[in-house]
């Protein structure tokens, strides 16, 4: 028996190596916007044995799963002492989620996880389940987490036990080990989930983007990505509340909206990262857009291109959740590249590679939804008539130059 454990624990200690040291491979040529990569940079497989399994060969001789990781995926993002760092979201068997850290020297694969997950503090009302952090370097000089903690609905009749109450829950640290539990933000709606906070002060107050909903799934008459400010963070709340962008009938955002990582701050403005959901005969479709709002008034949308910026593709189509793509993590690096990080279907994380350069371009120079579909035929006949006419001025030059 002694000779068949250590046989198994060797075999998962080198499976576990091999996967984490794998490289991961730019698929190109790509879109022109950004890179996509052919493996997920975090997976199930990819949590600890020493999590998952019990190696006292005394009380596990058989070496058994103690305690099954479900999925990995919806990871804020950061940069960290020159490492890329993930917070992830790490779902078990028993379908509770929780926090734990993972880092890579270069942003694209060899990602491994701290040694413990985040053990976060609770409120006085413990949470049920906490997912979806995203991570902010706030000027004030502190790195918070904002998270979605859910909790049963106390006004649920009596054998519903799926009706729930979502807040936006948050704490604050400075080494991303201990984390300092914030009471959960206030707001004039019902619900809450995906509040991202702002990284600079707005008018000496803390800026919030916040996603209003009357219940745990349905956003109600309202809806959209909101904003709103509180003047103090250890007793976050926010009075006002006013959406800025809005859901619109027949778009990719026609069911829910939500703002994915804090905003990146460029010369033109700030850039922002959303998920958009619309619905299907196969159930909801979620996919990821980019839009920028103004430096002087950071809740005024200057550019919004129409469509999606990212969807599903492949394997990523599938999953606990499937036909799902969902953001809530980025990195900008000082030489202008975007580490863009995303989940497939509530199962595992990707990244994709862009630039501040070509984002910038993307925006800009997208055109908007026109909200019909002749609207949509215009586009690309403008597009057709644009290349068409420096298409042919292009081959006069020529004929010019094989002339002389």
């Amino acid at each position: 028996m002694h000779q068949q454990f250590n046989e198994r624990l060797r075999q998962l200690k080198q499976g576990h190596q091999n996967l984490l040291s794998t490289q991961n491979k730019k698929i190109t040529p790509g879109n022109g916007i950004f890179n996509r990569y052919q493996n997920a940079v975090l997976t199930a497989a990819h949590a600890p044995i020493s999590w998952r399994y019990g190696l006292n060969e005394n009380t596990n001789p058989l070496l058994m799963e103690r305690f099954g990781i479900n999925a990995v995926f919806n990871a804020g993002a950061i940069k960290w002492k020159g490492k890329y760092v993930l917070a992830a979201r790490v779902e078990g068997a028993d379908r509770k989620s929780f926090f734990a850290i993972a880092e890579s020297d270069n942003g694209i694969d060899n990602f491994s996880f701290w040694e413990y997950p985040v053990l976060m503090p609770e409120t006085s009302i413990p949470d049920t389940n906490i997912y979806d952090m995203r991570l902010i370097a706030h000027e004030d000089g502190w790195v918070y987490g904002l998270f979605c903690t859910e909790r049963k609905d106390p006004a649920a009749a009596g054998g519903d036990h799926t009706s729930a109450i979502a807040q936006c829950g948050m704490a604050r640290t400075k080494d991303l080990l201990k984390w300092e539990r914030l009471p959960d933000l206030k707001t004039p709606s019902a619900q809450q989930r995906n509040v991202v906070l702002h990284p600079e002060f707005v008018d000496g107050q803390y800026a919030f983007y916040t996603r209003p909903q009357d219940s745990f799934i349905e956003p109600g008459k309202g809806g959209g990505i909101g904003f709103g400010l509180a003047k103090d963070i250890t007793n976050a709340v926010i009075e006002k509340e006013e959406v800025i962008d809005q859901r619109i009938y027949h778009t990719i955002f026609e069911m829910k909206m939500g703002l994915g990582p804090a905003p990146i701050k460029t010369t033109e403005g700030w850039l922002h990262m959303a998920h958009g959901v619309r619905n299907t005969a196969a159930g909801l479709r979620y996919t990821l857009y980019l839009f920028m709002t103004s430096l002087e008034d950071i809740t005024k949308v200057i550019y919004k291109p129409g469509g999606y910026f990212l969807a599903p593709e492949g394997e990523e189509r599938t999953g606990d959740v499937s036909n799902v793509v969902f953001c809530n993590g980025w990195v900008a690096d000082e030489d202008g590249t975007i580490f863009i990080y995303y989940a497939s279907s509530d199962s595992r994380m990707h990244v994709v590679t862009s630039s501040v350069n070509q984002l910038v371009d993307y925006v800009k120079n997208t055109p908007a939804d026109g909200f019909t579909s002749a609207a949509s035929v215009q586009k690309i006949n403008t597009l057709i008539d644009s290349n068409n006419a420096y298409l042919k001025n292009a081959d006069q030059q020529l004929q010019e130059v094989l002339v002389k």
